[in-house]
């Protein structure tokens, strides 16, 4: 089945970046600044008042984010010469930050880029080295890969990915989605192995719907992709860098200077 946009709104202007997410509880989205002079923010959109405010001034590099079982944000801390790179838990109430987890078997990652977490709490990231590659981070000491982390133990998923981005699971957690930025393409990981789901101009951002359907951002905006890789359409959202899913039926999508929100029809 297709997938049009119904209404296409600009809501607010604002250096929305990466990492939105969608806190239903609040009415609101949450999502990490464009990096300025060697920092990112938190920041949080009211949706009803369409006011801007900054929950963290300088949130070492952040960029992807996601909302844990608990309601609070794991968020892909991309870190700089001095501070680590790192996956982070902050509380919305307190504004209280802890540090999952930052290196494997001894070794410093990379710069994660994004997260997802799954019904059993467990961390899912991706780690590439785009930190050395554009200048912050020192050389890494690790490959590009995914990674899980749980019960305070980290563990590869994947490996030999070119530059491994945004990261979803399908409905039943039985196929985990990729985006290589480095390939230009979406692999699918699950029961039949590895295997390239789709192509599409500079992937980023990826979320699955409760119907499988795979929503990639690209140069273009948002593309839409059946559970086979079939293409069903795409919200002309040029830039589109992430997005984040409201309500059934609504998509927030960043640009870098603005945050649109998308109705979809079918």
């Amino acid at each position: 089945m297709a997938i049009h946009t119904d209404t296409l709104e600009r809501i607010a202007v604002t250096d929305a970046h990466e990492g939105p997410v969608f806190a239903a509880d609040e009415g609101a989205l949450y999502f990490t600044s464009l990096p300025a002079e060697g920092r990112a923010a938190i920041r949080r959109l009211d949706l009803a008042s369409r006011e801007v405010t900054t929950v963290v001034e300088d949130a070492n590099r952040a960029n992807g984010m996601t909302i844990d079982g608990e309601d609070r944000l794991i968020v892909c801390e991309q870190g700089g010469f001095e501070t680590p790179a790192r996956i982070t838990r902050l509380d919305r109430a307190t504004g209280r930050r802890e540090t999952l987890v930052e290196a494997f078997e001894g070794r410093p990652l990379s710069s994660p880029n994004d997260v997802v977490v799954a019904a059993d709490g467990a961390v899912w990231f991706t780690d590439p080295s785009y930190g050395h590659l554009q200048g912050f981070r020192p050389a890494p000491q690790l490959p590009d890969a995914i990674y899980r982390w749980a019960d305070g133990r980290l563990e590869v998923v994947a490996r030999g990915f070119d530059k491994p981005n945004g990261v979803a699971f399908s409905p039943d957690e039985r196929t985990l989605y990729v985006t290589d930025s480095g390939t230009a393409e979406v692999i699918a990981l699950g029961p039949g192995g590895r295997r390239r789901f789709a192509a599409t101009d500079l992937p980023d951002g990826i979320k699955v719907d409760a119907a499988g359907r795979v929503y990639v951002s690209a140069s273009t905006g948002v593309q839409v992709f059946s559970p086979d890789g079939d293409a069903l359409g795409e919200i002309p959202v040029p830039g589109a860098v992430n997005f984040a899913r409201g309500r059934p039926g609504l998509l927030f999508i960043t640009t870098d200077t603005a945050v649109w929100a998308a109705e979809l029809g079918a």
